[in-house]
């Protein structure tokens, strides 16, 4: 058995990308665009990871999704996570769970996506503005 990949739907593909691409350094493996279901697929993976990808999945009808956090979320291991968390904050995003613990944060993608980093190693050594951070919304 192998891990393929984890489907989202969204909504929009270019904040999508910008929030997978731009702010989780996720790289854009392989698109597919299916006229007749009138959708597209994009690949994304973490780089130099071989393993699992996310499936992004917009269908061009308009549709309306709720309870993006009912499938659990993602999770990506991070070389430093107080500097992908101050990157994602500069773009905008919103750290639901800031990582005050040095270890993990959570932060959601523009269609609602819960995603988990998880500092690699050990935890980083508490640290400013992420130790008094208090949560935001749900994650």
């Amino acid at each position: 058995m192998q891990y393929l990949h984890t489907m989202v739907r969204v909504t929009n593909v270019e904040e999508s990308l910008r929030f997978y691409c731009e702010g989780l350094g996720l790289e854009e493996v392989r698109r597919s665009e299916n006229e007749k279901g009138r959708f597209t697929l994009i690949f994304l993976r973490a780089p130099g990871d071989a393993g699992g990808e996310v499936e992004l999945t917009y269908n061009w009808d308009p549709e309306t999704y709720s309870g993006g956090r009912n499938f659990g979320h993602l999770a990506y291991r991070v070389e430093d996570i107080y500097k992908l968390c101050q990157h994602l904050s500069d773009m905008g995003v919103t750290i639901n769970r800031p990582p005050r613990d040095g270890h993990m944060a959570f932060v959601r993608s523009p269609d609602g996506i819960s995603v988990e980093l998880i500092q690699a190693g050990d935890a980083l050594a508490p640290q400013e503005p992420w130790a008094s951070m208090e949560n935001t919304g749900s994650w």
